[in-house]
C-alpha cells in the first residue's frame, strides 16, 4: 500500500504545472490556427479571385506565399527559442499571426494580401514545431501517448477540415471571415502562453554566433525550391524560364547551405540529428505523410469541384468526414500507442492509409459522397495513428536539446512532402489525362453503331441549333475528356495507396524507443540549449 501512495505520488509530481498545462494547450490551438490557415482559403479561391479581381494563376499566390514563408520559419524557430525563450517566441508568433490576419481581412489589393499572407505563415510557422518541442520537454514519457495523439489530431485535422471551414464561412459570410475569425483566438493564445509558458530562458549570447549567412542561404533555398514546386506543373516546369531560373537559385542555394551548415560549429539548425536513425526514418516517413495528407485535401476536392460539380460547402461536407474519424480515434490512439509497440502502429497506420486511398480507385464522373464516405473513415483513422507513432519515434530518442531542432525539421520535411505531392499530383494528372484521351479517342469510330446512335440520339436533343451534327460531336468529345479525366484520378489514387500500402514494411526497421527518464521535479523546468 505505501509502494503504490509512493509511486502515485512521484507519477503526480513529475507533471508540468496548472499554469504550464494551460500555456501548452494555448500553444496548440495557436498551431491548430497556424496549420487550418494552409488550407482554409482552398476552396474559396474563386470569391477571392472576384473581391480582388485577380486573375486563376494570381490568386494561387495567397496560398504559396503563405506556404513559402511557413516553410523557411519553420527550422528557424528552434534557434530562435534557444535565444530568446519558448514563451517569447510563441507569444510574438501569436501576436504577429493575429495582427496579419486582421491585414488580410482589410486588404483592398491582391499584392497587399499576398505580402501579407507571406507575414502570417512566417509568424504562424515558428507556432508548430515549437509546440511539438514544448510537449517533449514538460510532460513525462509516461503521457506521450496522450499528448502525441492530440497534437497528430491538429497536425491531420487541421488541414483536413479547412476547405470546409472556409467553405462555410464564405458561403455564409465573405471571404473577410476567413481571416477575421483569427483575432479572437490569437489574442487569447498570446496572452495564455506569456502568462503561462515560462519553461526555459534564452540565450541572448547566442545573438553574436547567429550564423546570418546560413540563414539567409537556408531562406533562400527553401523559399525557392518551395516556389518552383507549387508554380512547376502549371507552368509546364523546365519550359519556362523564371522556373528554370528560380531552379538554378535552389540548387546554388542548397549546396551553399549544406556546406556551411555542415562545416560550422553553430549552424543555424543541425543537421547532424539525421545520425539518429529513428529521426532520419521518421524524416522519410513524415515527407510521405505530407505527400499524401496534403495531396489528398487538394486532390479530392479537386475531383469533387470540377468532375462531380460539388459546391464548397459540398466538398467541405464530404472532406468534414476524416476530421470527425480522427477526432475522435485520437483518444483511443493515444491509449494504443502506450499499449503496443510503436513499430506495429505504425504499420497498421500505414497500411489503413493505403487502404483507404486505394478505394477510391474505380471512381466514375456520377461518384460523389457516398463514394468518398468509407475512404475518407479508413483514411482517417490510418493517418493519425501514422502522425502519433511516427512522431514519437522520430523525436522519443533525441535529446532535450535536440527536440526542438528536430521537431522543426520533422515538419519541414511534411511540409516539402505536401509541396511536393501537390507538384506530382498535377502534373502525373496532366499525363494520365492526355495518356487516356489517346486511348478513349480510338473507340469514336462512325463505323461503330453505338457511336452513330449516341449521335444521332445527340443531334435530336440539340435540333434546334444551327449545326446539331458538330455540336453533337463536341459532346461526344467533352464526354470522353471527361472519362479520361476520371481515369486518371484512379491512376492516382490507386498508386498513392500502393505506395502506402508496401511502404509499410519500412515501420520495422526503426529502433524500439528507448524509455527516458521523467523531467527532473522543478517549479520551471528547463529547456537545455
Amino acid at each position: 500500500m505505501a509502494e503504490a501512495t509512493q509511486t502515485a505520488a512521484s507519477g503526480a509530481g513529475d507533471m508540468p504545472s496548472r499554469t504550464q498545462q494551460i500555456g501548452f494547450i494555448a500553444a496548440v490551438f495557436g498551431m491548430f490556427m497556424a496549420i487550418l490557415d494552409i488550407q482554409i482559403v482552398a476552396s474559396s479561391l474563386n470569391e477571392l479571385q472576384a473581391g480582388l479581381s485577380a486573375s486563376q494563376e494570381q490568386i494561387s499566390w495567397v496560398q504559396t506565399s503563405y506556404l513559402i514563408a511557413e516553410i523557411v520559419m519553420i527550422p528557424l524557430s528552434g534557434m530562435l527559442a534557444r535565444i530568446f525563450s519558448t514563451r517569447l517566441v510563441l507569444t510574438v508568433s501569436a501576436v504577429g499571426f493575429t495582427l496579419a490576419s486582421l491585414g488580410c481581412a482589410l486588404s483592398t489589393s491582391l499584392e497587399t494580401l499576398i505580402v501579407l499572407r507571406a507575414l502570417q505563415g512566417f509568424m504562424g510557422g515558428a507556432m508548430i514545431p515549437l509546440t511539438q518541442a514544448a510537449s517533449f520537454s514538460i510532460f513525462p514519457r509516461r503521457m506521450m501517448g496522450s499528448i502525441q495523439a492530440v497534437i497528430g489530431l491538429v497536425a491531420t485535422m487541421a488541414p483536413s477540415i479547412g476547405p470546409s471551414v472556409g467553405g462555410y464561412i464564405t458561403e455564409h459570410m465573405s471571404w473577410h471571415w476567413l481571416f477575421l475569425v483569427n483575432l479572437v483566438p490569437g489574442v487569447i493564445v498570446a496572452t495564455l502562453v506569456w502568462r503561462n509558458l515560462d519553461i526555459d530562458k534564452g540565450d541572448r549570447q547566442l545573438l553574436k554566433r547567429l550564423d546570418i549567412l546560413g540563414l539567409s542561404m537556408m531562406a533562400v533555398f527553401l523559399g525557392s525550391l518551395e516556389f518552383v514546386l507549387e508554380e512547376g506543373a502549371g507552368d509546364d516546369w523546365f519550359a519556362s524560364s523564371l522556373i528554370l531560373f528560380w531552379t538554378v537559385i535552389c540548387g546554388l542555394a542548397a549546396i551553399g547551405f549544406f556546406w556551411r551548415t555542415l562545416t560550422i560549429d553553430n549552424p543555424i539548425v543541425d543537421l547532424r540529428v539525421f545520425k539518429d536513425r529513428n529521426f532520419a526514418l521518421g524524416a522519410l516517413v513524415g515527407f510521405w505523410i505530407g505527400v499524401v495528407l496534403y495531396g489528398l485535401v487538394y486532390l479530392v476536392p479537386l475531383y469533387l469541384g470540377t468532375v462531380a460539380g460539388f459546391s464548397s460547402v459540398q466538398i467541405g461536407d464530404v472532406m468534414f468526414v476524416s476530421g470527425v474519424v480522427m477526432f475522435l480515434m485520437a483518444p483511443l490512439a493515444g491509449k494504443l500507442s502506450d499499449t503496443i509497440d510503436l513499430r506495429l502502429m505504425l504499420c497498421i497506420g500505414l497500411v489503413l492509409t493505403g487502404i483507404g486511398t486505394g478505394l477510391n480507385m474505380h471512381l466514375t464522373s456520377a461518384s460523389g459522397y457516398n463514394a468518398f464516405f468509407w475512404p475518407q473513415v479508413i483514411r482517417g483513422a490510418g493517418q493519425i495513428m501514422v502522425l502519433l507513432s511516427v512522431s514519437r519515434l522520430a523525436l522519443g530518442r533525441l535529446s532535450a536539446h535536440d527536440v526542438g531542432n528536430g521537431s522543426g525539421l520533422f515538419n519541414v520535411m511534411r511540409n516539402l512532402g505536401g509541396a511536393v505531392g501537390l507538384a506530382l499530383i498535377d502534373t502525373i494528372l496532366e499525363l494520365r489525362e492526355d495518356y487516356h484521351w489517346n486511348q478513349l479517342i480510338g473507340a469514336v469510330d462512325l463505323g461503330r453503331q453505338e457511336v452513330v446512335d449516341q449521335l444521332i440520339s445527340y443531334q435530336l436533343s440539340l435540333n434546334s441549333l444551327a449545326d446539331p451534327l458538330r455540336a453533337g460531336v463536341g459532346m461526344i468529345a467533352q464526354r470522353i475528356s471527361t472519362q479520361a479525366e476520371v481515369l486518371s484520378y484512379d491512376n492516382l489514387f490507386l498508386w498513392l495507396g500502393t505506395v502506402y500500402v508496401v511502404g509499410s514494411v519500412v515501420a520495422f526497421l526503426f529502433r524500439k524507443p528507448e524509455p527516458h527518464p521523467a523531467p527532473a521535479k522543478t517549479d520551471k523546468p528547463v529547456l537545455e540549449d
